[in-house]
């Protein structure tokens, strides 16, 4: 069986002693096992969504499965290889993350998220560094790299088990900003930790910070409105060029902003949010891109990860990253959390939430790569450490949080769901065909298609109904579980999208009544 050892190079049963290239054979058995890999993590998908867990535990599983101590004892210990990809697809899947974030959804969360991010950022660090220093016996460094570590969120994990419970949008907003956010200081903290010689003073690590996340921000927004306006007024002779167009502009902002010394993680969700929140030419087509390799690129790092821990190390660890979690959990991130949202009118049952939906995902896990390559002491175990901590705790607040979230009455689906659009370009007409789906919970079933108040330029041209597509009438009354086919023109496209909106929330006389998003009058924001 083949072997990876540190270097990169492949090695073969009888040639311990000489590094070979992989042969066309080696290659096509490599080729087999990736595609095997990637059908059972699609598999596996299924698993999650049924059970309730997010997918990285499963995909972790895959890697420690036919990994050395696995069926398939494949030896993997190059910790600079498994940083770079995984920083590789930390880019992807920020990039995904931006795309489909929703900027009304988010802009109100932003002061309580970038609060979260900073603040909360170094109350927990401090609080799990002496918790690991005073209650395991680690050194202070090694405590601090370990706070620094476990401090970042991940939303794809923590709206993994919350899919099914409909959330109010401060909360939902609040945590995907943050996952975005507080990516950046954290790699700061961890690689200024990790690095050989003292620690720099706080107020210059402090300085340092901000400095690079201002870069990283400022590049980001430049890139993301560069790249929208260009895709907009630049036609592309196929349709299949605008995804790789938009995951490109996206990964450029990435690099400019480390070249720069900015933050590159800051810049590359940013310039996303702004590239998913423009209007882009064949959006679903790229959304969908996106999306798919946001998946492959979770899946492919998740696996990596589990290939890299021992799992016979795990054991000798196994208590101090429980005690180190539950530091983390029970104390460092509630506490990080009440104190960044004290200027806040924020509810004590939504901060509650809070503090239990932090939870870690591949970032903590990447990170712990990084002091491995500085050769910082006692590295492995740090590794060990947080690999325990985040698959441990995962397991225990995963499967809690849809049940805390009915307990505190923020999951009782009383909220309108909102409608999904998805819109495509009309280049030659000069406007858009917005595909609307009606949820079961949408104040627009029983609206009569009139009652719409489209603005002129825009009406509903086809409804879907159980699998049957008519031409509706004004009279025709909407139902929930309906497709509506919708054309706008582009002056109208916007209030359009809006006012359909309004009327999913509020209901008919969403607008005349101040109600849903509709503004005080049909059509507008």
């Amino acid at each position: 069986m083949a072997r990876c050892r540190p270097g990169g190079t492949f090695r073969r049963g009888r040639h311990e002693g000489k590094d070979r290239p992989l042969t066309v054979h080696q290659l096509n058995e490599l080729l087999l096992i990736c595609s095997l890999v990637l059908l059972i993590a699609v598999a596996a998908v299924r698993v999650s969504s049924r059970s309730g867990l997010p997918s990285l535990l499963l995909y972790l599983g895959i890697g420690i499965a036919i990994g050395q101590d696995g069926f398939f004892h494949v030896k993997f210990d190059n910790a600079e290889l498994t940083q770079v990809i995984g920083y590789a697809a930390l880019v992807v899947i920020l990039a995904e993350g931006g795309l489909g974030t929703k900027w009304k959804e988010v802009k109100p969360a932003l002061p309580a998220a970038a609060s979260l991010s900073l603040v909360g950022v170094a109350v927990s660090v401090g609080i799990t560094a002496a918790g690991a220093h005073y209650l395991v016996g680690l050194e202070w460094r090694q405590a601090l790299i370990i706070g620094a570590v476990v401090s970042s969120t991940d939303a794809a994990a923590v709206f993994s088990v919350l899919r099914k419970v409909p959330l109010p949008s401060r909360i939902t907003g609040t945590l995907e900003a943050e996952s975005g956010f507080n990516d950046a200081p954290v790699v700061i903290l961890v690689v200024a930790f990790s690095t050989a010689g003292p620690v720099e003073d706080w107020y210059v690590l402090i300085g340092k910070i901000m400095l690079e996340l201002a870069i990283g921000a400022a590049i980001g927004l430049a890139m993301g409105f560069l790249g929208a306006y260009a895709l907009r007024h630049v036609a592309l002779p196929a349709s299949g060029l605008y995804p790789i167009a938009v995951m490109a502009i996206a990964v450029t902002a990435y690099a400019a902003g480390a070249i720069a010394h900015g933050s590159g993680f800051l810049a590359v969700y940013l310039a996303a949010v702004v590239l998913g929140n423009s209007k882009l030419p064949h959006w679903p087509a790229t959304r969908g891109f996106a999306e798919g390799l946001g998946w492959l690129a979770q899946i492919g790092m998740f696996v990596l990860l589990g290939l890299l821990v021992t799992p016979h190390e795990l054991v000798h660890d196994f208590w101090t990253a429980v005690t180190i979690g539950l530091v983390l959990t029970m104390v460092a991130r509630p506490m990080s959390v009440f104190l960044s949202l004290l200027p806040f009118r924020i509810a004590w049952q939504e901060k509650a939430l809070m503090s239990w939906a932090g939870l870690r995902g591949a970032v903590p896990i990447i990170l712990a790569t990084i002091p491995m390559v500085y050769e910082i002491e006692y590295s492995r175990r740090i590794f060990n450490i947080v690999f325990v901590l985040v698959v441990v705790y995962t397991l225990v607040q995963g499967p809690t949080l849809p049940w805390l979230a009915k307990a505190l009455r923020l999951g009782d689906g009383s909220e309108a769901a909102d409608l999904g659009i998805e819109s495509a370009p009309l280049e030659r007409l000069r406007g858009h065909l917005l595909s609307v789906a009606i949820p079961a919970k949408s104040r627009m079933h029983g609206v009569e298609v009139a009652e719409l108040r489209l603005p002129a330029g825009a009406a509903v041209t086809l409804v879907v109904r159980e699998g049957k597509s008519f031409v509706p009438m004004p009279s025709t009354v909407l139902r929930r579980g309906d497709e509506l086919l919708v054309v706008a023109t582009d002056p109208v496209r916007d209030a359009t999208e809006a006012r359909l909106r309004a009327v999913g929330q509020g209901g008919k006389l969403a607008g005349w009544l101040g109600t849903g998003r509709g503004g005080s009058g049909p059509g507008r924001r």
